[in-house]
């Protein structure tokens, strides 16, 4: 326990070190002193704007979408006991992206009616991927429903590219840039949202994580502890996938990091699903504030894609990773 700690504590520090360095850095450069400045109201008003309007929301969005996926991520590896799952390859993600795009089709501006949309669409996802896995199969394996997440992935953005055909160019622009991630337009509105959803739901998940703990047993130990199995993962299944819809509604499609970040927890010592989660919420933070710094200022003045730095980082380790799953 004092191990994960320091475990916990490093990747706290990290975190805001790389807040720092991000809300510091960009086309106007401001050292750290006059941030803290900014913070309180207290220097040019230029740079007050840029601190307190632009970057802060910004960095801070990042990190609730990081810590967001991080814990579904996690949540969805301990509910079908496979480290590769994730809301991204599941096809949660891109069924939340049919939602907020329809959504926004039929003229819906609420943020709020945006996220909802969201989470039937990523809810709708779901049942197809496990339809499908169960068709195929016939019954609930692992490897099925990531093949048919990635199907139900691929559908997802081919039924957005068709829904957004007539679109006008600078609209179908926008929507192609948010298909792949972005946190350029970070309000603190937006932020009070996701912040709202990330803490109500991962509260809920780690507060159900003994119930993935039993899971991990496997189905007969957790009948004989009087755990039922199916409905518990169908309910540990939908809360995560809600969170998910939730930072793709706030910030697009943003892949791997749910892959990626509850693999290097464990890595980092967590066994326990609840330490997962925390250490997993913690450093899926960092790294989302570290890929959106790598985002805006590698070709600065534009910015690249945020799914486009995620999936550099997320492709090569899941290729790896399933590598050694075959051996």
């Amino acid at each position: 326990m004092t191990g994960l700690r320091w475990v916990v504590g490093l990747g706290v520090l990290l975190g805001v070190l790389l807040f720092v360095v991000a809300v510091s850095v960009g086309a106007v450069s401001i050292l750290p002193m006059d941030v803290w400045r900014a913070l309180r109201s207290v220097g040019e008003p230029t740079q007050i704007a840029i601190v307190r309007d632009l970057r802060v929301p910004r960095a801070l969005l990042a990190a609730l979408v990081g810590a967001g996926l991080s814990m579904s991520g996690s949540a969805l590896q301990g509910t079908l006991r496979n480290a590769l799952a994730e809301p991204y390859l599941l096809g949660v993600s891109g069924g939340a992206a049919v939602g907020a795009v329809i959504a926004t089709a039929l003229g819906v501006a609420s943020p709020t009616a945006i996220t909802v949309s969201a989470f039937a669409g990523a809810a709708a996802a779901t049942m197809l991927v496990s339809l499908i896995a169960r068709v195929v199969g016939g019954g609930t394996d692992s490897r099925l429903l990531l093949m048919a997440g990635v199907v139900v992935g691929a559908f997802s953005n081919a039924a957005i590219l068709v829904a957004l055909a007539d679109a006008p160019p600078e609209r179908l622009r926008g929507a192609l840039w948010w298909m792949m991630g972005s946190v350029a337009d970070a309000t603190w509105s937006g932020v009070l949202r996701l912040c709202v959803m990330v803490v109500g739901l991962g509260a809920l998940l780690v507060w159900w994580a003994r119930d993935l703990d039993v899971l991990a047993m496997g189905d007969e130990s957790a009948a004989a502890l009087g755990v039922d199995a199916n409905r518990v993962a169908r309910r540990i299944f939908l809360v995560a996938s809600w969170l998910a819809a939730a930072t793709v509604a706030a910030a697009g499609l943003v892949g791997f990091v749910g892959l990626v970040v509850p693999n290097l927890a464990r890595a980092l010592g967590a066994r326990r699903q609840r330490a997962v989660m925390l250490v997993a919420a913690v450093y899926g933070a960092a790294l989302m504030i570290g890929a959106d710094l790598l985002a805006r200022t590698v070709r600065a003045p534009a910015d690249l894609p945020l799914g486009a730095v995620t999936a550099l980082i997320g492709v090569p380790f899941f290729l790896l990773r399933l590598r050694r799953m075959e051996r």
